[in-house]
């Protein structure tokens, strides 16, 4: 072998060493992981004794962080495959209205209406993904018009059937019902009344609830938020289809002539996009017991937010569910944390910015120094 075709061997890219230190820098999830910890230390800093850390503080901020991370793990698994879904959020307070009407209006059995919401909802995701294909229109545009579309008829329908905007009543149509307890329940609750015995947490000392934990169990919205991430970051990094959506997002045209179905993969993922949304919306109106037309406002950029701060690129073809999950903790975390530290709660999207801007700089400034992109 020639000096130079050794010299080649060498330094060729796809057989070069790469260090454990480079390896975690070019991880996706990076800029989530710093802010996740600037957060905390933050937090532990300033409000350590505000109760942001006993039980029932922890409870609420993991609260809200799940209901961040469920429709991250969509909005991320898409964002990977190169499309948008700007519709999150109508569709969160579409479907729990439908829920509303179905089992509150028209006496369905909740179970029933849940299940048919779900198959509008993907329904729904499916059009969203086909329109998008057929027209090669910007997922952006079409998205944005069912924002529209979905939005007015959340708001529309239960003013032309109920007279108003709010339906109520879930609750107890949800009485008994097999389906219901699967969004709208807790577990552990008796492992939470031990720890409560035992002091380890905080019980009641008076009233109709002397002697039971502050914290009586784990609602079934956190415990959906962790199946989504497990089951997301295990499509994505160990199955075939994650690599069909890395290669939809990164390159289309290279991917169908590589064999990978681009469209049943974008489809797919509109669809996945939507059916997180419901769970959400589910799992919303099973814990307040009523649908509202102003519900899941915004929370198509709040998504989206989580899933860029968790270091998917907006390009697609590049992003971690993990990282979208870290995301949404910073979401959750921040926007309890404020309060618990005394903090103007109108200065909570002040603080988010820059925990984004500063997150996306860090991933971009990494990658460019790994890879050598300008």
């Amino acid at each position: 072998m020639s000096e130079s075709a050794q010299n080649t061997a060498v330094t060729d890219e796809r057989i070069k060493e790469i260090s454990p230190l480079r390896k975690a820098l070019i991880r996706p999830e990076l800029g989530g992981m710093v802010g996740t910890v600037a957060v905390f230390t933050f937090f532990l800093l300033f409000a350590f004794d505000s109760g942001m850390f006993n039980a029932q503080g922890m409870m609420n901020w993991s609260v809200v962080s799940a209901q961040f991370m469920i429709i991250a793990v969509g909005a991320c698994l898409l964002m990977i495959a190169g499309e948008f879904d700007l519709s999150v959020g109508s569709m969160i307070g579409f479907s729990g209205m439908m829920i509303a009407i179905f089992s509150v209006t028209l006496a369905w059995p909740v179970w029933m209406a849940i299940i048919v919401t779900f198959a509008m909802a993907l329904a729904i995701g499916a059009l969203n993904g086909w329109i998008v294909i057929r027209t090669g229109l910007p997922s952006f545009i079409v998205t944005l018009a069912f924002l529209f579309i979905l939005r007015g008829f959340t708001i529309f329908l239960p003013q032309v059937i109920e007279r108003k905007t709010i339906i109520g009543g879930v609750k107890d149509a949800a009485e008994g019902d097999w389906l219901a307890p699967i969004f709208g329940g807790k577990i552990l609750q008796g492992f939470f009344q031990w720890m409560g015995d035992a002091g380890i947490i905080a019980v009641f000392e008076r009233g109709t609830r002397q002697g039971q934990p502050v914290v009586d169990g784990v609602p079934m919205l956190i415990v959906w938020a962790i199946v989504l991430i497990i089951f997301g970051h295990v499509l994505l990094t160990k199955t075939k289809f994650g690599n069909w959506i890395f290669a939809s997002g990164g390159d289309a045209e290279a991917a169908r002539n590589s064999g990978v179905p681009v469209n049943r993969v974008k489809i797919l993922m509109f669809m996945f996009t939507a059916f997180c949304a419901t769970i959400f919306a589910v799992c919303q109106v099973m814990e307040f017991g009523s649908a509202g037309a102003d519900r899941g406002l915004l929370k198509e950029f709040e998504a989206i937010i989580a899933v860029v701060i968790g270091g998917a690129l907006l390009t697609g073809g590049y992003g971690s569910v993990l990282g979208a999950a870290l995301g949404a903790l910073i979401f959750g975390v921040v926007q309890q944390g404020l309060f618990f530290a005394g903090v103007e709660s109108s200065l909570f999207r002040v603080f988010l910015g820059v925990i984004l801007l500063g997150a996306v700089i860090l991933n971009t400034y990494i990658r460019r120094i790994i890879t050598g992109e300008r």
